[in-house]
């Protein structure tokens, strides 16, 4: 493996260690690092690759990431770059629940991490003025922008999300003789990933359906749960809470609320939150049982989403050759800044609305803007603040 592959999963590392606030975030630090500093891809590359991870189910800012880590060094690097990725918030988040009732028993406050859910929502804001300023050029980017951005404030439908990008597409592919004919269209396709993914999702329903085990029940919620997911961790919360708070009882509802808050101040995949809500599930079955419900879960609800992103990415490069898909990419990014947009205001409601913390969205947005703050400086100095005052 050449040293750039190495350096590259290097920073990957970093992303996973400092990447905090869910996909919009990360987007903002996948521009400042992956981009601006490193150059693996170009701007508008990495707009396109996030754009066509958000139509597709799954586990967006992975996916992102995956096919970053494909178009650099093929399937092996790509692999690489997924486990690097999940691995740290994933076995946090498994150490966090075999030890949540410990801290639940002790009464010991969260109180410290009050300070990164505002940073957070000023690394979103960051993300959708940077991704706002690269794809809107024309007076349909900005309507595209404005319409996706009240319609994905307003309704929160997992389904929401894929139909506004695929109809913001569908507006400007009507425009595709704008963009230069192309030769050589021809599309390859390789179908083993996408078999896969279907194999995989209807034996694991048939073995959910027919079986007593609890990890093969579980890794089929789980796989279920990552195959009909749009737009990100936010969207696969409530359907937890319903599924195994609710319906199952695999949790409480202080459990699972605890879990989340831990998950919100963690860097790296929102979708890690599953291997805490895995380890709960399986705590009758002891310590072994508990990692064991981890490793399922997270399989699971990461599983679907590289299948597809696998399948698709090795044709994406040929699909986009042709003027209407090329044309309808305008549109597919203008409905992706304006849903960035909306997240920046969404993840500002459950937080206290005080000037300290207005302030702090703020300041966190103008230290991105104006200064080369690394951000994992800011993260911790958040933290540090959390713990002195």
């Amino acid at each position: 493996m050449s040293l750039r592959y190495y350096i590259f999963l290097k920073d990957i590392l970093v992303l996973a260690l400092t990447a905090f606030g869910g996909p919009q975030a990360h987007i903002a630090m996948m521009f400042k690092l992956l981009v601006e500093k490193r150059r693996y891809i170009t701007e508008q590359e990495l707009i396109e690759l996030n754009a066509l991870c958000s139509v597709l189910p799954g586990p967006t800012s992975t996916q992102t990431l995956t096919a970053i880590g494909f178009k650099i060094g093929g399937p092996n690097l790509a692999y690489l770059t997924l486990l690097v990725w999940i691995l740290p918030a994933a076995t946090i988040m498994a150490l966090a629940a075999v030890t949540i009732s410990y801290l639940q028993g002790q009464g010991i406050s969260l109180g410290f991490l009050r300070y990164i859910q505002p940073m957070a929502v000023g690394f979103v804001a960051y993300a959708a003025y940077m991704i706002s300023a690269k794809v809107i050029h024309t007076k349909t980017a900005v309507i595209l922008m404005v319409i996706s951005a009240i319609l994905a404030y307003f309704f929160h439908s997992p389904w929401v999300f894929p139909v506004l990008l695929l109809a913001g597409g569908a507006v400007t592919a009507l425009r595709f003789k704008k963009h230069p004919l192309e030769k050589d269209k021809r599309i390859h396709i390789e179908w083993a990933n996408f078999i896969l993914y279907v194999a995989v999702l209807v034996v694991a329903a048939v073995l959910g359906a027919y079986t007593s085990s609890l990890p093969v029940r579980l890794f089929e919620n789980f796989y279920r749960n990552g195959s009909l997911v749009f737009g990100g961790g936010q969207v696969l919360i409530p359907l937890l809470y319903t599924e195994f708070v609710d319906f199952k009882g695999y949790l409480t509802g202080e459990e699972f609320l605890s879990g989340y808050a831990i998950a919100q101040a963690l860097p790296g995949p929102t979708f890690s939150f599953t291997s805490f809500v895995g380890n709960l599930a399986m705590r009758d079955y002891g310590i072994a049982g508990q990692f064991l419900g981890s490793f399922v879960a997270t399989v699971g609800i990461f599983l679907p989403g590289t299948f597809l992103i696998f399948f698709v990415i090795r044709f994406w490069d040929e699909l986009k050759k042709y003027r209407v898909v090329r044309a309808s990419l305008e549109g597919i990014s203008a409905v992706s800044s304006g849903m960035v947009v909306a997240a920046a205001i969404l993840l500002y409601h459950p937080i206290e609305n005080t000037f300290l913390n207005f302030g702090i969205v703020v300041a966190t947005f103008c230290l991105l803007m104006f200064t080369k703050t690394p951000a994992p400086v800011l993260i911790l100095t958040g933290l540090l603040l959390g713990f002195l005052l």
